[in-house]
């Protein structure tokens, strides 16, 4: 029997120390990934508390967004129905407001083959600016807010996200659409994979 090749692909990556030297902590590359998987999580890149567990969204944005996808974490973590691959795998540090963009090494090395991989992938949730500016390129809106507000626009297999941090509690109560209108599209999507 042939081995899939997201098994010696994350081997690979496991071991990856393109960016060791602009990283404060050292590499520790989190993600989850699976051929069988429904729904992606493409994120931005792992926070400290992540980087300590080596599991991704083990934080509160995790807690956050698994009540939007309206599912436990046993659903969450089940790498069979829900892939997380961030943009940076690792860590990359803590800037003035918050922490650094995700290193862009991860996405030129590994994202296309990686995605490749999994070809059973119904419903991407691309979640905050990196990641959506990779996933969406000419499709994306002007800002974060406008391409989020115009998630009926990208079909039923994309759907842009603001970054479930606690950190955009604000931009949340600036924009009640998105949990009125949004959220509830997203728990359907959900559901109806699982």
């Amino acid at each position: 029997m042939k081995e899939n090749p997201l098994i010696s692909m994350v081997s690979e990556i496991k071991q990856c120390t393109l960016c060791q030297q602009h990283l404060p902590l050292g590499p520790r590359p989190v993600l989850q990934v699976s051929p069988h998987a429904k729904i992606l999580i493409a994120g931005q890149a792992p926070g400290l508390k992540v980087h300590k567990t080596g599991v991704p969204f083990d934080d509160a944005s995790g807690e956050r967004l698994r009540q939007w996808m309206g599912i436990d974490k046993n659903t969450f973590y089940n790498a069979q129905k829900i892939a997380i691959l961030p943009m940076g795998f690792c860590y990359p540090g803590t800037g003035k407001s918050g922490d650094l963009p995700p290193r862009p090494e991860c996405a030129l090395a590994w994202r296309k083959q990686l995605l490749s991989a999994m070809a059973d992938i119904k419903l991407t949730l691309v979640i905050g600016t990196y990641a959506q500016n990779w996933h969406m390129k000419e499709t994306k809106q002007k800002n974060l807010t406008e391409t989020v507000k115009h998630w009926r626009n990208y079909g039923s297999q994309l759907l842009p996200l603001p970054h479930p941090s606690p950190r955009n509690n604000i931009w949340l109560s600036k924009n009640t659409w998105f949990e009125q209108d949004l959220i509830p599209e997203l728990k359907n999507r959900v559901k109806n994979l699982l």
